[in-house]
């Protein structure tokens, strides 16, 4: 169908006021909860004084949002901040080896944090996986760089190699670990690349200078071998019009978001609730509901603002990294679903696009999201919850696929292009995506909460209050997946190429013809 049909203005203010409502009665709820439970003995492990003159408490469960911006967040300014003027000085001096002086600084940067056996332990893999690279066989690529992804997420080869790292601090394991899995999976990308180059090999110092880039090392994201070697290795360093100012302003929204999130998790316990079930229990059906969605809405902010700071970082030296991800209340289809752009785009690259082609053969596209999530499955570390996710979302991302083959046939899509407007379409299709939110909603919440939260958020939305709680909150996602789909189709018209002018004869020309 069409894109030119917009919804009437009184349906869009409808949608929004239902929206609306809905999210500040959902919200008041769980400020509810959060104020009058705040001393519950489950509270006290992860809920700890925060403003003092407000007489607030703070939620502290999350370890990665603490130690970004509270525990060590002096440690990765001052990290970031002398990058930046390291890079900045020597760049100016010499801008066709900037490159080279970015992996000596993440170098310096990570044997100084985690000391020579680490580095030398990053050193082997890279080796082990040019090696093979040399090949150029991509089997042999993917073989040896899954092998040594799986050395670092399976016991016990993870605990052995954990302990050539000496010394001891808070922040230790998580450097190591997400050193050692951004690391294999750059080298993976560098051998697959490799495998492309029709002349020769790229060196093993493209793949250092790759890999210790400092604001990509230990957190990610994961810039593909290709783009890195290319805008790095670019000795242009003119910038567009106005790019600083966006710079700028993406650093500000950035600082605004750090800032909302604290006032939210001294008001909002959306992380600590979840794990005291008898309270959960308690709730009702909105406040159950909003605290599934919220849970998703932060996991999303929390991962556009880590990666937002390093996308400034490396937005200064010139590079272009994976944008945030896109935000979860616009997602109501699997194939958009992703917290972590970079590793989504090595993923399709290398595994989903490469095996599902053009993503319209049924047992080809289930080839590619089995071998996609399997992948996925490693790289988050085998268990029985990341199982359960990788199933239900490779399950959910087929059966779209599966019900979008059946729409296309007669007479469904007779029906639709004969015997239905635009409008008409439109409505159905977004009852189904409605639908189809809420299911990404619950195959997520799992692996952000825990599966006991999951199972009683669906029982209690699809058993228990069924049809009332049921039908009410698929109304209100309804509206919401109406006023996206305005959006995106307002933004769709933006981005249609204007129709070029038919050349008119001149009248002279026009006569002598």
């Amino acid at each position: 169908m069409g894109i030119k049909a917009a919804l009437p203005n009184f349906e869009l203010y409808i949608y929004t006021a239902v929206l609306g409502l809905a999210l500040l009665w959902a919200g008041s709820w769980i400020i509810e909860a959060s104020s009058e439970n705040v001393n519950r003995k489950a509270f006290r492990e992860s809920v700890k004084p925060g403003w003092h003159y407000f007489g607030r408490r703070m939620d502290v469960s999350d370890f990665e949002w603490v130690m970004w911006f509270t525990t060590f967040r002096n440690h990765i300014l001052f990290a970031l901040s002398g990058h930046v003027i390291f890079a900045k000085i020597c760049s100016m001096l010499s801008p066709k080896h900037r490159s080279l002086i970015y992996m000596v600084y993440g170098c310096l940067a990570v044997l100084i944090t985690m000391g020579w056996t680490y580095v030398s332990l990053i050193l082997s893999h890279c080796i082990i996986i040019y090696s093979v690279a040399l090949m150029k066989k991509k089997w042999l690529c993917f073989v040896a760089g899954l092998t040594s992804l799986a050395t670092i997420k399976m016991e016990p080869f993870n605990t052995w190699q954990e302990g050539f790292v000496t010394g001891s601090f808070d922040l230790q394991d998580v450097l190591f670990y997400g050193g050692c899995g951004f690391s294999i999976m750059r080298c993976m990308s560098f051998a697959l690349e490799n495998c492309e180059k029709k002349d020769g090999n790229y060196t093993f110092m493209d793949l250092i200078k790759y890999n210790f880039y400092l604001p990509f090392f230990f957190f990610g994201p994961v810039m593909t071998f290709d783009r890195f070697h290319e805008q790095a290795n670019n000795p242009n360093l003119t910038r567009k019009e106005r790019e600083m100012w966006n710079i700028t302003i993406h650093a500000v929204v950035q600082l605004g978001a750090i800032l909302v999130v604290d006032v939210f998790f001294h008001y909002l316990y959306i992380l600590t609730i979840p794990s005291d079930l008898k309270l959960v229990k308690q709730l009702s059906d909105w406040s159950l509901a909003g605290l599934a969605y919220s849970n998703l809405v932060y996991d999303w902010v929390k991962a556009a603002v880590m990666f937002g700071v390093i996308n400034t970082v490396s937005r200064l030296d010139h590079l272009d990294p994976p944008q945030p991800p896109k935000c979860i209340t616009m997602l109501y289809v699997f194939a958009e679903t992703h917290f972590d752009r970079g590793i989504n785009d090595w993923l399709c690259k290398y595994v989903y696009d490469y095996i599902g082609e053009n993503h319209d053969a049924i047992l080809k596209e289930l080839l590619a999201t089995i071998c996609t999530f399997a992948v996925t499955t490693l790289w988050l570390g085998p268990c029985e919850l990341v199982y359960i996710w990788s199933f239900f979302n490779c399950f959910g991302l087929n059966f779209e696929l599966w019900v979008a083959k059946l729409f296309s046939l007669p007479p469904f899509s007779t029906i639709e292009n004969n015997l239905m407007s635009e409008a008409v379409s439109r409505r159905i299709r977004g009852l189904f995506n409605a639908v189809n939110f809420w299911q990404i909603v619950l195959y997520n919440v799992l692996a952000l909460n825990s599966l006991d939260f999951a199972q009683l958020v669906a029982k209690r939305l699809l058993l228990k209050g069924f049809p009332v709680s049921t039908l009410i909150v698929l109304f209100v996602t309804y509206c919401g997946v109406q006023l996206i789909k305005e959006r995106e189709r307002k933004q769709a018209l933006l981005d249609e190429p204007e129709p070029e002018p038919v050349p008119t004869p001149e009248p002279g020309k026009q006569k002598a013809e």
